[in-house]
């Protein structure tokens, strides 16, 4: 580096940097951080010998030179904005990553803190600068980050292998329950007369068996796309999925009668697939606990409602059905837990799993409220603005 004739060692008698003499030239001295008197157009007043080892060079060769002479040009007009901004007022200090040149032409890279010192006027003087080397903490963390992309890409080939293996083992199952159930409802057409009741209450065990099965099947495979599907986030209609959930739940159980009110202008941003199995789940939940205790023949009254405060709906799924013990609360979420039997509407424990799924994957949350006798209440938090995805692996 061809340098220019230095400045004098000291500053100017009757300069406020005097202060800079003395106890602190000394604490400059004995310092190991790099630390440098710097005058407001760029120029390095004073060095320590910390700052010259770090960068290579004699104190005589960076004292009186602009820091612009040692920075690397990629980061010129960072240490410009940042010196105008601290002489502005704009900032009271930095605190920066950024890099400098060595004597031997390698890229240094330092943690530089700035302080700008002002008289009582409040007019700027002078910078106090201190850089630390950092090069080590960077490899490492850059080699960190490498090992972390490494495990994750390894992750997701063998989530990957293991998504392959469910589906397959998912496919190879539903075969022989198609079968088993097939020839169980052939047999009871045409043997049925010559059964007796024990032996029709077999088959009819033979074919419901096969067909929660078939059904399990059919949630796992649910739970595995909302879990590892790549989301594609739109503005979503919440009211028109939940009227279209709402139709569906009523034409495939026309022999009850359904009262849904679904409050309309509830829209959030997010993977409209996701949040319609969402609803499904919630509505479905909701459907089939209605009533229970009452009879098959009672009007299921669900109501969609939802409210915006802080950026956040909260949407809420409400039944009148046979609620729950919110002591059991806890395992609501959990896959395969249930909280009511067979014959009180209780299914694979896996729809609400999948709900509470769909809303993390959409940085929400899925909560419950309910009373025996008296209904559930499920609400969903949704962020109304998508922040994307957390964590895809999780």
């Amino acid at each position: 580096m061809n340098l220019p004739h230095p400045l004098p060692p000291t500053l100017p008698a009757g300069d406020d940097l005097a202060a800079a003499d003395g106890r602190f030239r000394e604490a400059m001295k004995a310092s190991n951080i790099g630390m440098a008197i710097v005058s407001l157009d760029g120029v390095w007043l004073e060095v320590n010998p910390a700052l010259c080892a770090m960068l290579g060079y004699r104190v005589e060769e960076l004292r009186g030179h602009h820091y612009s002479e040692v920075t690397h040009p990629d980061d010129l007009a960072i240490s410009q904005n940042l010196v105008a901004a601290l002489v502005s007022g704009e900032l009271a200090s930095v605190d920066e990553h950024k890099r400098y040149l060595h004597r031997d032409g390698s890229e240094l890279w330092v943690q530089l803190n700035v302080a700008v010192m002002r008289d009582e006027d409040g007019a700027a003087r002078y910078f106090i600068s201190h850089m630390r080397d950092i090069r080590g903490e960077r490899e490492a963390g850059i080699a960190l980050s490498a090992r972390v992309a490494e495990h994750g890409a390894a992750l997701d080939a063998s989530h990957r292998q293991l998504q392959l293996f469910a589906d397959a083992v998912a496919h190879d199952l539903r075969a022989p329950l198609r079968s088993i159930e097939s020839f169980s409802a052939l047999l009871a057409d045409r043997a049925g007369e010559r059964l007796n009741d024990t032996d029709r209450d077999y088959l009819a065990r033979i074919r419901a068996a096969a067909s929660r099965m078939t059904g399990l099947l059919a949630m796992l495979t649910e739970l595995s796309h909302v879990t590892r599907a790549e989301m594609r986030i739109a503005p979503v209609d919440l009211s028109l999925l939940a009227d279209w959930v709402g139709a569906e739940l009523q034409d495939a159980d026309p022999a009850r009668r359904g009262q849904i009110e679904v409050q309309p202008g509830l829209q959030v941003e997010g993977d409209e697939r996701l949040l319609k199995v969402m609803l499904t789940q919630l509505m479905h939940n909701a459907w089939k606990f209605s009533g229970v205790e009452a009879g098959a023949d009672a009007t299921v009254r669900i109501e969609v409602a939802g409210e915006a405060r802080d950026g956040v709906l909260a949407l809420t799924v409400r039944d009148r059905g046979s609620g729950f013990d919110m002591r059991y609360a806890h395992k609501l979420f959990e896959p395969f837990q249930r909280l009511h039997g067979p014959d009180q509407g209780g299914g694979h424990g896996l729809g609400l799993a999948i709900a509470q799924r769909v809303a993390e994957r959409h940085r929400g949350r899925l909560l419950a409220q309910s009373e025996p006798g008296q209904g559930s209440t499920f609400t969903v938090e949704l962020p109304l603005v998508s922040r994307g995805e957390e964590n895809a692996d999780a």
